[in-house]
């Protein structure tokens, strides 16, 4: 937690790296702001700092109509040492308290309620309810501002179980009903057919970087990399659907557009994104740890906007990793292409799409299910890995693997490394990527050895000795060292 003189500092100087980690409640308004609210700055005795937007909600105070809290990026309350509550934020963002109580979220997590509560304070400011409520609602917020939705369609998205809570919610909040807040609003887009919303993140953030990574491993007619833009497809609620990501013109947001889905998703479905590209990344804290690595120092001038992409699916991502044991990542590029190709179900793009050149899209990726009976024949894959395949095909559709990204990381690997043919190297990436745990290192990768020290004097011992330096935050260590050679990292 940083101190109040830092937040003080921080507020008068309205410096927007600390945007979204804390949030300043005025006494004199009731009002609660982002540290770059271009209003007149209150005296300090009138201010109260809070380390979360639903700690200044749950003291009373409403969300600022001019700097808008709702659209700071996301406060990564994961940055503290508590996995417990990094992944009950995700259950959370998941609507595991829309119908569930604190108890049971906790019982998921394997905590009582107390020490969840406990937690959720220490870490947060607010309790899990709280928390709930403030997602659901600058969520709404954003929809109403950004999009033509119908009012009861954004109440849909946002995870309110009835128009009459959606409008009890703003009204109590912003004391103005979602009608009138729309009003108020300039930046609603035309309708055309396309549900675009934008999601902030936090500066600096190398989307070119994080596109060649993507591009270089993105599984033919399953994904692709287009126009600075990535495109994949996904089944969502039992349709096809494509997603389609990019840069707002002024670098400040990402751009999601959704072709083919409805709002009923929406909501889990941004969060996903929002971990999929790692947009609320602590990028200060990390280079701050990082930087007293000599070399590590010197990869984050030349890359400060450091992210680990994740995945949209961890079970696809597993077959890609298993697939790049050993070979090119242009090898295994090509053999989960012609596995999507064989026994990936065939889609149609949404007619929204057909203006979007060069794009190639026409698979899902295969279930579990599917790969678990696949026989892989003439496709140039090694027979161990398809056994392998086929494996984890079988003990994920068994349940005896299960790819949910909020698991305890250990536990995950555990289950993992079980199955023949899968080493600590493959787990740790797919925990890395898949369930986003920021402190993953695939210590025995050749490419991290190799950035380590070229003459090849290092050992994946040695190297796991010196990563324990750069815990917890190992996983962009290992990012750094890959964007330092061409073509390596899985």
């Amino acid at each position: 937690m940083l101190s109040h003189e830092v937040y003080e500092r921080a507020r008068l100087s309205r410096d927007a790296r600390f945007d979204g980690q804390f949030f300043v409640g005025v006494k004199t308004t009731g009002i609660y702001c982002r540290p770059i609210c271009p209003a007149v700055s209150p005296k300090r005795e009138n201010v109260t700092f809070y380390p979360s937007a639903a700690a200044a909600g749950e003291a009373g105070f409403r969300p600022c109509l001019r700097c808008r809290p709702e659209c700071a990026p996301g406060t990564p309350a994961w940055s503290g040492t508590s996995t417990t509550v990094r992944r009950g934020l995700r259950l959370i963002a998941g609507g595991a308290l829309d119908e569930g109580s604190i108890e049971q979220l906790a019982e998921r997590l394997g905590v009582t309620g107390r020490h969840l509560r406990r937690l959720f304070a220490e870490h947060l400011g607010a309790s899990p309810l709280a928390v709930a409520h403030t997602q659901r609602l600058h969520f709404a917020k954003r929809l109403i501002d950004q999009t033509d939705l119908p009012l009861n369609h954004v109440a849909t998205a946002a995870g309110y179980g009835s128009v009459r809570r959606f409008n009890d919610a703003f009204k109590n909040t912003y004391g103005r009903s979602p009608r009138e807040l729309r009003r108020c609003s300039s930046e609603a887009a035309g309708d055309d057919g396309t549900l675009t919303v934008k999601l902030p993140w936090r500066k600096p953030f190398d989307w070119d970087g994080m596109l060649r990574f993507l591009a270089g491993r993105a599984t033919p007619g399953v994904e692709q990399v287009i126009e600075a833009a990535y495109f994949r497809t996904a089944l969502i609620d039992g349709n096809a659907a494509v997603i389609e990501c990019r840069p707002d013109a002024a670098g400040e947001n990402l751009c999601l557009s959704l072709h083919g889905v409805g709002t009923m998703s929406l909501f889990p479905l941004v969060q996903r994104i929002r971990e999929m590209f790692d947009l609320d990344a602590p990028v200060s804290d990390i280079g701050t740890l990082l930087g007293k690595d000599d070399l590590l120092r010197k990869l984050l001038r030349q890359n400060p906007g450091i992210r680990v992409p994740g995945a949209w699916d961890v079970f696809e991502l597993t077959v890609r990793a298993i697939l790049g044991q050993q070979i090119s990542v242009k090898a295994a590029t090509t053999l989960a292409g012609r596995i999507a190709e064989r026994y990936g179900q065939p889609i149609t793009l949404p007619e929204s799409l057909g203006r979007t050149d060069g794009l190639s899209l026409n698979r899902l990726f295969p279930t579990p299910l599917k790969l678990s009976r696949a026989r892989f024949n003439s496709m140039g894959i090694v027979g161990s890995r398809i056994e392998t395949i086929r494996e984890v095909g079988r003990r994920t559709v068994n349940g005896i693997v299960d790819f949910d990204a909020n698991h305890n990381p250990d536990h995950f690997r555990e289950a993992l490394t079980a199955i023949p043919g899968v080493g600590d190297w493959t787990a740790q990436y797919v925990a890395m990527r898949g369930l986003k745990f920021p402190d993953a290192f695939p210590a025995s990768d050749l490419g991290l050895l190799k950035a380590i020290d070229a003459s090849g004097a290092t050992t994946a011992r040695g190297l796991q000795t010196r990563a324990q330096a750069w815990r917890p935050w190992r996983a962009y260590a290992a990012m750094l060292l890959w964007s330092s050679l061409e073509n390596s990292g899985g």
